[in-house]
């Protein structure tokens, strides 16, 4: 079997590294960016840290901030235009993955048209150009959408989320700078760091998983599980180890895939508008107890990863205990609920086969059904 791993070009990681914006644009010979961030950031000054070194630098750019928190088909249509009108030719992406899933969508429809309408792109696209170049600099510590190759887009007339799996939508430059996730509040930090420990927890499980991976995976799950709560509670270290631990995660999920935790998040936030981040976490305990028969000794390594001590003399049934007890235990302290009060009965089918079609889905260690699914949803009922 071949295996394939894909980064960006160029990361920069630390305290100041949005100076670098200027020196990779100028390197690059890049003209006029096309600047990508939700209207938050824009009024509470966060993307104007960014914009400050462009004008700084001499560096020409125009904002584009029709952005909402579940990105929508007729954002990026309107972003598609809008860019065009910029005669921009490069993309700074600013925000958390609302904003740089908006940026890839863009890049990739400019770069190739043909997808003009947005939902072709569902799924594995047959792109054949690389989008626009995209430097991404996340504000949140959390989706790692600076690093991987998917983005899901909101299409709000049928209630679904669609998850697109494009190596064209690389960002070629990633900016991992904490000051930039320093004004994010409590709720926001929580919600987004479960979101990078789902990401890690169940790239760590998939089908696709190899050892490559698997070193990202469990180092990310340690350092996300030792940072989370410090940074919800606005510790520097904290925030500098979420900032790291969020991208290592990325590094490794967005080359073998996720599972039905994300499948069953991307519904709910679709249905509902729940954070994504807040719907991972409901799922994610559950969704171990359902995989764990089938994932080996690996929840021992999580279990030990995220701190559990005593674990080699434990046997699966208790390592796999003390893995989903740590991650519930996690997602409590930092103040995620546990229940859904918007799902209905009725609705269940709807969740289930949207969580069934769902990208994500085929990645489960465990091979699922929409009956299964109906199941699982319940227990956050």
């Amino acid at each position: 079997m071949v295996n394939r791993i894909m980064l960006n070009e160029t990361s920069y990681h630390g305290a100041g590294a949005i100076a670098e914006i200027a020196t990779e644009a100028k390197a690059r010979g890049f003209k006029k960016a096309f600047v990508c961030s939700d209207p938050d950031l824009v009024k509470f000054g966060v993307t104007g840290k960014v914009t400050k070194v462009l004008d700084d630098a001499g560096l020409a750019y125009e904002l584009y901030s029709d952005i909402k928190a579940n990105p929508t088909i007729e954002n990026v249509q309107h972003g598609v235009a809008a860019f065009k009108a910029a005669e921009a030719d490069y993309i700074v992406a600013i925000g958390g993955g609302s904003s740089m899933d908006t940026a890839k969508a863009i890049g990739i429809i400019i770069a190739n048209p043909e997808f003009e309408d947005v939902r072709s792109l569902e799924g594995v696209a047959p792109t054949k150009k690389p989008c626009v170049p995209i430097i991404a600099v996340p504000t949140t510590a959390g989706t790692a959408a600076e690093v991987t190759i998917n983005y899901v887009i909101t299409d709000v007339e049928r209630k679904r989320k669609f998850v697109c799996v494009d190596p064209h939508d690389m960002p070629v430059i990633a900016v991992i700078d904490p000051d930039m996730m320093s004004s994010m509040p409590k709720g926001l930090t929580a919600s987004t760091g479960m979101d990078a420990l789902t990401h890690a927890i169940e790239g760590y499980t998939t089908k696709a998983a190899w050892e490559m991976t698997d070193m990202f995976h469990l180092k990310a799950i340690e350092i996300i599980s030792k940072s989370l709560r410090a940074s919800v509670n606005g510790e520097k270290e904290g925030r500098e180890g979420m900032a790291l631990g969020q991208y290592i995660a990325g590094m490794g999920f967005s080359n073998v895939g996720l599972g039905i935790a994300h499948s069953m998040a991307h519904t709910l936030g679709a249905v509902y508008d729940t954070p994504h981040g807040v719907a991972c976490a409901m799922m994610l305990p559950i969704v171990m107890e359902y995989n764990a028969e089938y994932t080996g000794e690996k929840f021992r390594e999580i279990a030990r990863a995220m701190g559990v001590e005593g674990v080699d003399d434990m046997s699966a049934e208790e390592y796999r205990k003390a893995a989903i007890d740590a991650v519930r235990q996690l997602s409590v302290d930092v103040g995620i609920p546990t229940k859904l009060d918007a799902i209905k009965e009725e609705d269940l089918q709807f969740l289930a086969e949207s969580a069934f079609a769902d990208a994500c889905a085929p990645g489960n260690p465990k091979d699922t059904n929409v009956e299964d699914l109906k199941k699982l949803f319940r227990k956050i009922m």
